[in-house]
């Protein structure tokens, strides 16, 4: 199914998790970076380390599928420190000045 829709240069993929997939849930991500696979990028997006991701897809099968094809050829960055949701969003100039209609 996916095959025919996702042709993007670039596919982002936010924040999978936490909870655990179900059988059909685990199909989509095994075609998706099987079909991108060494030809389109991929960005994928987790507050889940990746030792954990084998818990949420819920079977080593699909994991093994799922995370070889994503972390072969990948660029890791993992962010340590707190989480920027915390801090108050800024507020844009005309936020601040009371302006905004």
């Amino acid at each position: 199914m996916f095959r025919k829709i996702v042709r993007a240069d670039v596919l982002i993929l936010d924040d999978g998790g936490p909870e655990q997939m179900t059988a059909n849930q685990r199909r989509d991500p095994v075609e998706i970076v099987d079909d991108r696979y060494g030809r389109k990028a991929t960005v994928v997006t987790a507050q889940l380390p990746v030792e954990k991701w084998y818990d949420i897809i819920g079977d080593p099968t699909f994991a093994d599928a799922i995370l070889d094809r994503l972390v072969h050829h990948a660029h890791r960055i993992e962010r340590d420190g707190p989480s920027m949701r915390k801090n108050p969003r800024p507020q844009h100039p005309v936020e601040a000045s009371g302006d905004v209609k």
